[in-house]
């Protein structure tokens, strides 16, 4: 997330630096393109942010299915043997 913030604010002073030269006698132009690059900056690094979050949950939805994966077979098992002793109890109809 760190590095990020830091190419999201690269790019923007990157940006910003071109806007001025752009535009180095007109100061109201100059802010308004530097405020325009600023939110598009923003709107990159919250993407990147929710990217990494989604990655983070992914690793962890992962981990608990590895990890849970052999106490799943087994309950799965018995409720496979439940089923099957209900089954035969059952009367016919």
């Amino acid at each position: 997330m760190k590095a990020s913030l830091l190419l999201a604010l690269v790019c923007v002073a990157v940006l910003a630096a071109g806007a001025r030269a752009d535009a180095p006698e007109e100061p109201e132009a100059l802010v308004k393109k530097v405020q325009e690059y600023a939110q598009k900056a923003t709107a990159m690094a919250k993407s990147a942010f929710s990217m990494v979050q989604e990655s983070e949950v992914a690793q962890q939805a992962r981990r608990w299915l590895a990890e849970n994966a052999d106490l799943a077979k087994q309950r799965l098992a018995w409720l496979k043997e439940q089923l099957a002793e209900l089954w035969k109890r059952a009367p016919p109809a």
